[in-house]
């Protein structure tokens, strides 16, 4: 009688385990935008086997960049994609007459400031040389990066998420910044006092994240997203693989696999 109550426990705790998600037997093959950065790879090693378990077959489509994924993901060549902010879905909606929506943050790297030439921050000087990436939302982050450790001040009426270069207020050391393209960063990092890299180009160059000398305060905004078509916010197959990134089993893995390169929101 004792086995028969504990097999009835046993069970109801299976199918309430199985009910978390709902199998999406009319869409069992979820395609995705496959990229070579760093939220790519962790849905493929975290998400990804989670999904599976449930019974999905997932495929990833190689994609170049992030607009060619957009592009497709719009079209319905493919399901998600995992490689963008909520600034950039909004920039790509009002541009390409877009219809896409974000179901969860999902872990992001920081932006931050590395060493170049230098590798502490108390050593920097007057007139220091400091490479900044070149595109406007990471522009943005770099700036506000460099008020926030007070080498410089930033006008607060500008909006945070949209300061250049022509709002600094205050540079009391006199630092020049070289904007250029974030991927170029790591490779000329040395003719620079300090260099501001993005968190792509951090994991992709090989980048030790525990070298970093200081990090953004991750904005909302910019917390990476999964992101699907409008038309399919509520599929169950889209809420299943948001429940995945929510989950205690992915957060068991990432307690596991994370070096300090990721920020993970709290769900």
């Amino acid at each position: 009688m004792k086995f028969k109550t504990l097999s009835i426990v046993a069970l109801a705790t299976l199918l309430v385990s199985a009910s978390s998600y709902g199998f999406d037997k009319d869409h069992p093959v979820l395609k995705f935008s496959k990229s070579q950065g760093p939220y790519s790879e962790l849905f493929i090693s975290g998400v990804q086997p989670i999904l599976e378990k449930e019974g999905y077959k997932v495929e990833g489509i190689d994609m170049s960049d992030l607009l060619q994924a957009d592009l497709a993901l719009n079209d319905g060549e493919v399901d998600f994609n995992v490689e963008q902010h909520t600034a950039y879905a909004k920039n790509f909606n009002a541009s390409q007459d877009g219809h896409l929506v974000t179901l969860t943050p999902i872990p992001t790297v920081p932006a931050g400031i590395y060493p170049g030439s230098k590798t502490a921050l108390d050593s920097v000087a007057d007139g220091d040389v400091i490479a900044i990436p070149n595109d406007a939302s990471n522009t943005a982050r770099a700036y506000n990066i460099l008020a926030k450790i007070g080498w410089i001040e930033l006008d607060k009426s500008v909006d945070p998420s949209k300061v250049t270069k022509e709002d600094i207020v205050k540079n009391p050391k006199n630092l020049e910044f070289v904007e250029m393209k974030s991927l170029n960063i790591p490779a000329v990092a040395s003719d620079f006092a300090f260099v501001v890299i993005t968190g792509s180009v951090v994991y992709n160059a090989k980048i030790d994240p525990s070298t970093v000398l200081a990090q953004e305060d991750v904005a909302e905004h910019l917390l990476l997203q999964l992101v699907v078509h409008e038309k399919n916010k509520d599929a169950i197959w889209a809420q299943d693989i948001k429940k995945a990134y929510q989950s205690a089993e992915f957060k068991e893995y990432l307690d596991k696999n994370n070096n300090g390169l990721w920020f993970v929101p709290k769900y």
